[in-house]
């Protein structure tokens, strides 16, 4: 901690000034779980607890209905594997940010999601590496922290708020809309946007939407990634 404090000043700012485009759109969807959670008739302080050990958006959205129609752990454990089965790709960006096995990068793996990957992959790295380590674990730290506020809120306020309001979880969709925005300002990174949209269009309009995220990701990543490396080749 204090390597990290004499070499980047004010980590905690930093890692604060990164996080705020998560934390306007984590708390009012947190907001929406929690709502939702207790009006599933499920126990209130559940919700923040499983924003804590689960952190999963979609995931925990899923495991509400699932709990409530009386699926066991089991089935809810699977089917948190295979939703978030994209995360273990996002880790990889970043293993050469840490110096080593620690528990800040634990952590990190842990607490990875996509709105958290946007954000710090669309960030250049802190010349520092202790100063880049710092940031990135505070970065994600802060985002759960956000998540966790918003279903804390949500479970308390669930039973004062009528069911089957609309348009709560739009919040998720709108972030990411924001986020592709902020990261397509240059033109290269603009087309690789694009490609990837294609081919994911494409690959749901061949194999539908069901079950199909991840090998639609897979061939949009591949596509993305023969198209930089076509443009390497191109500046040599």
């Amino acid at each position: 901690m204090t390597d990290i404090a004499a070499s980047c000043p004010s980590p905690w700012r930093q890692a604060f000034l990164l996080s705020i485009p998560i934390l306007v759109g984590y708390v009012p969807i947190g907001i929406g779980f929690g709502v939702l959670w207790v009006q599933q008739g499920l126990p209130a302080w559940g919700a923040p607890l499983l924003g804590l050990i689960v952190y999963a958006g979609a995931s925990q959205f899923l495991a509400a209905g699932m709990l409530a129609a009386g699926q066991g752990p089991v089935e809810i454990a699977l089917a948190t594997l295979t939703l978030n089965a994209r995360h273990a790709v996002y880790g990889l960006a970043f293993l050469d940010r840490f110096r080593t096995w620690n528990a800040a990068k634990a952590y990190f793996a842990f607490a990875l999601t996509d709105e958290t990957y946007a954000v710090l992959a669309a960030t250049p790295p802190a010349g520092n590496r202790s100063c880049d380590e710092g940031i990135l674990w505070r970065v994600a730290m802060l985002n759960q922290g956000y998540w966790v506020v918003g279903c804390a809120i949500g479970a308390v306020a669930g039973n004062f708020i009528p069911a089957g309001i609309q348009g709560l979880d739009f919040a998720l969709t709108a972030l990411f809309i924001v986020l592709l925005l902020e990261q397509t300002r240059t033109r290269r990174k603009a087309l690789a946007a694009l490609v990837g949209a294609a081919v994911a269009v494409a690959g749901a309009a061949v194999f539908g939407t069901s079950n199909t995220l991840l090998p639609i990701m897979a061939a949009a990543l591949a596509a993305v990634a023969i198209m930089d490396r076509g443009g390497c080749h191109a500046r040599r």
